[in-house]
């Protein structure tokens, strides 16, 4: 087991936003979160990164407790979180943004060799390496973003909605590489609003509402839930 949440609970200040969740992602998986929005998801993710201090409960990574562990700390061990929103730092270039994802990282070589994989995963990043990612598309701009997150080697890459605001054919794209990382090796959990999509490569998936987790199973076994179909993929119900 690569990660382990454990009776996970998290405030806002008196607001409670996770109350009491745990779940967990095997090696090789791609593990999926969906919600309504305010469900939790992003606070998760948050918190397995380091970014929000849980008031209870614990995460582990590859058998590390990690709860009380910094962001830039968790990021040496292993795990890589792209936000929600992408984050990239638009004054800066392509190349200088991809090259900010590797700042823990300290040997030269591997880095370059990161930077290559990343360039040929990411064609589009190559061509434009020299331009500020403030001027790219906003595909070129997700694309970065995964590109930036890759560079520090991750065992376990955190994706937050990666298809926000994209156009249905870049979707699809931004999934089919998720999926070719996956299957290169690297572990993933992701929290996508589009959940169909996400349902069509996650092998598990957990559904959160107002904090708490209350449905989990297979992707299929999911997507094959009536109630799942109806509030999440855009389905009625026969006879509703």
């Amino acid at each position: 087991m690569i990660l382990q949440v454990k009776d996970l609970e998290v405030y806002y200040g008196s607001i409670r936003a996770l109350q009491g969740i745990s779940f967990y992602v095997e090696k090789g998986e791609i593990v999926t979160l969906i919600g309504a929005n305010g469900a939790g998801k992003s606070t998760t993710l948050r918190t397995i990164s380091g970014l929000l201090i849980p008031r209870q409960g614990e995460i582990y990574f590859q058998g590390q407790k990690i709860n009380r562990t910094p962001a830039h700390q968790i990021v040496r061990m292993g795990i890589s979180h792209v936000p929600e929103g992408r984050q990239i730092f638009p004054n800066l270039t392509v190349m200088e943004n991809l090259l900010m994802g590797a700042y823990t990282r300290r040997n030269r070589s591997e880095v370059q060799e990161s930077l290559e994989e990343v360039l040929n995963r990411f064609p589009r990043l190559r061509e434009r390496a020299k331009q500020l990612a403030g001027t790219l598309s906003g595909g070129e701009q997700q694309m970065l973003a995964m590109g930036r997150g890759l560079m520090s080697k991750p065992t376990l890459l955190i994706l937050d909605e990666p298809s926000m605001g994209l156009s249905p054919l870049l979707v699809e794209e931004i999934f089919e590489i998720i999926k070719n990382i996956n299957q290169q090796g690297t572990t993933v959990l992701l929290v996508e609003q589009n959940a169909y999509m996400a349902l069509q490569i996650a092998h598990r998936a957990y559904v959160l509402e107002t904090g708490r987790i209350v449905l989990s199973g297979t992707s299929a076994e999911i997507q094959a839930n009536p109630q799942i179909r109806s509030a999440y993929l855009g389905e009625v119900e026969e006879g509703a």
